[in-house]
């Protein structure tokens, strides 16, 4: 091959990020359900006795297989494993943003509203418990924001004697916004806080009328 055909073989490419290949992937589905003539936002408690995050609260979702279609499959079958909710009583969905987590994951978030007649039955293996919070009470308070810094620790045989600076390299200060939520006795934050201010923010460039 020529490097001409090179060129003209990727002139359609379409990228991606370097290291994309090495990210888990993941899909989280945030339902809205309309309850007494108002839409709420529906959450999840994860089970206790799971070993990541027990007892924070979510939206469902889950690891992206290698036999899922796309990542929105992945956002139905995660939502059935865990609600019992049936993807023909989901209505309207359509993605958000996908977030990258400086934790090596990628997440496609969907949002959709969920039929008032469908039966939401928890998976308790999964979920202890699920609640949810009117719309109107996201479009009234805004988050708090809290930052977290990350150190730099290179290690121990970095080569130092490489780089301009040396052992006094001025390395940049990482930082994570960390957004919370306080709802009644409930505490929504991390990655679940970030991908609802996303969506409240859509519904807010709007101007809905709720």
């Amino acid at each position: 091959m020529s490097m001409e055909d090179f060129f003209h073989k990727h002139l359609n490419r379409n990228p991606s990020f370097i290291g994309e290949q090495k990210f888990s992937k993941y899909a989280i589905f945030l339902p809205l359900i309309k309850m007494d003539e108002e839409y709420h936002i529906l959450f999840e408690i994860r089970a206790y006795h799971m070993r990541r995050q027990p007892g924070e609260i979510c939206f469902p979702g889950g690891k992206i297989e290698s036999n899922d279609i796309n990542p929105m499959e992945t956002a139905f079958r995660e939502t059935f494993e865990e609600l019992s909710i049936r993807k023909e009583d989901v209505l309207h969905l359509f993605p958000l943003d996908y977030k990258l987590s400086p934790f090596g994951t990628i997440i496609y978030p969907y949002a959709g509203l969920i039929n008032s007649s469908a039966k939401i039955v928890p998976n308790s293996a999964e979920v202890a418990k699920i609640f949810t919070v009117p719309i109107k009470f996201f479009m009234n308070h805004s988050p708090k924001s809290y930052q977290v810094n990350f150190k730099v620790e290179p290690e121990r045989d970095f080569p130092f004697h490489a780089i301009n600076g040396g052992e006094n390299y001025n390395w940049q200060i990482r930082q994570m916004e960390e957004l919370f939520y306080y709802y009644e006795e409930y505490t929504i934050w991390g990655l679940t806080a970030s991908i609802l201010k996303h969506f409240i923010d859509m519904l807010k460039s709007e101007n809905l009328s709720l």
